[in-house]
């Protein structure tokens, strides 16, 4: 068989198995331009029930807060939301990171007594007693909240999904100093595979009732 009829029959079992060639195949830096952001997301009305469910506050610290204006911005929206919550008895949890300390909270919003605190990275059921503290309260709903969305919202909402929990997330209460880590956040939260977007409700900090 000759060169060329090779190439053909190469081709087109190419096609018959979905396989495409080097030359069409791209990667996403290549087609970075071309990529359309998709609809906006829907945001859903929440109505939690206080006796299973966990706000948790994710390093909101300074300097992890003040060095974002939008984390700043969020700070009235999440008063009004953890003074509803403690009204109603809902559990509350923090978070720090780093060197930071319950003092570093920002003031508005500043733990109480007999509320607790973790430390991790992203993730703030790693290497914590996170998990424990939700289970022994009979937490079965989560509302994450902080800074940053792509960094302790992103990997604790997801982690606490894929350990059952439902993940309720108001988008006015995720920062971030760039507009596309929130996002692309809010989309990876909402679209995750694995069981995650399932169990994630975006919603907004006023659309939430306990």
């Amino acid at each position: 068989m000759k060169r060329g009829h090779l190439a053909a029959v190469a081709a087109t079992l190419a096609v018959a198995i979905g396989v495409s060639s080097p030359t069409q195949a791209g990667d996403i830096i290549e087609e970075w331009a071309s990529v359309k952001v998709p609809a906006a997301l829907e945001l859903k009305p929440v109505t939690a029930d206080p006796k299973t469910t966990a706000l948790l506050l994710l390093d909101f610290v300074n300097p992890n807060c003040t060095n974002r204006p939008r984390c700043i911005a969020s700070l009235p929206a999440m008063k009004k939301l953890l003074t509803d919550a403690r009204a109603k008895g809902v559990a509350v949890v923090y978070s720090l990171g780093g060197k930071a300390t319950t003092a570093d909270i920002m003031k508005d919003i500043a733990p109480v007594a007999g509320e607790p605190s973790v430390r991790a990275s992203v993730d703030k059921f790693a290497g914590t007693e996170l998990e424990k503290i939700l289970k022994d309260k009979g937490i079965q709903s989560v509302i994450v909240t902080g800074t940053a969305a792509h960094g302790a919202v992103l990997y604790t909402g997801s982690v606490a999904a894929l350990k059952g929990m439902n993940v309720i997330v108001p988008v006015d209460g995720m920062s971030s100093e760039d507009l596309y880590y929130e996002q692309a956040s809010a989309w990876l939260l909402a679209k995750g595979t694995g069981g995650i977007g399932p169990k994630v409700t975006l919603t907004r900090s006023t659309m939430i009732k306990f």
